[in-house]
């Protein structure tokens, strides 16, 4: 039986690695796609990951699990249904928070910013790279209604093949798109032993990125 005792007896040392001045960089974009080529050179599994966490109008939190797409002119990319609840609350408030774990390297990487909507232009041009099940998949998913059953799902993917049976390039749908998050605040975390972790803030200013080190 998984008991509080039980649970909180579990622990791990953290060995693997340092982060330092020296070590790390002065920009913290440069700082991310570093570590995010370390984590796929590493094999650690969906390595792109990450935690969208966001806030209704009320301020009401939600959190889930998207993937990173791309990072273009230092601002991420993810892509979404925008009738499912977390463009829902971009859309009454655009602060977001973004989180990547790699438990395997003993990392993660706390970001704050803004999301703004992608033009549509660069929407279709990553909807073309998906499988084309995927494509299907999104006009066929109203992400997060209801549903009565998994049959009222598979007839939908079923009808959506047959539109596009003879489409070579499906477009996406109108209610699908994409997100750029804008970050004006990074945070990196490396395990270390005893509990005394690695970590380093940076903040977006007038005059670039300040950098700090936190206690852990």
């Amino acid at each position: 039986m998984l008991t509080s005792e039980r649970i909180a007896a579990i622990r791990r040392e953290y060995r693997l690695a340092i982060l330092d001045e020296s070590s790390i960089a002065a920009d913290p974009i440069e700082q991310l796609v570093h570590w995010l080529e370390e984590a796929l050179h590493a094999e650690v599994p969906e390595s792109t990951a990450m935690v969208l966490a966001t806030a209704d109008a009320s301020g009401a939190p939600s959190a889930r699990v998207v993937l990173l797409k791309g990072i273009e002119n230092g601002r991420l990319h993810f892509y979404t249904n925008l009738e499912s609840p977390k463009a829902r609350d971009i859309a009454a408030n655009p602060r977001v928070a973004l989180l990547f774990y790699w438990a395997e390297l003993e990392r993660q990487v706390r970001i704050e910013g803004i999301a703004a909507l992608l033009d549509h232009e660069t929407v279709a041009e990553y909807f073309a790279t998906r499988p084309r099940g995927a494509q299907i998949g999104a006009w066929a998913s109203r992400q997060s209604a209801f549903l009565s059953s998994r049959q009222e799902l598979e007839e939908s993917v079923a009808r959506y093949e047959h539109q596009f049976a003879d489409t070579e390039q499906i477009p996406p749908p109108p209610w699908w798109g994409g997100y750029a998050v804008e970050p004006h605040a990074f945070e990196f975390w490396q395990g270390r032993q005893n509990r005394l972790h690695d970590r380093f803030r940076f903040e977006r200013t007038t005059m670039g990125w300040s950098r700090q080190r936190l206690s852990p």
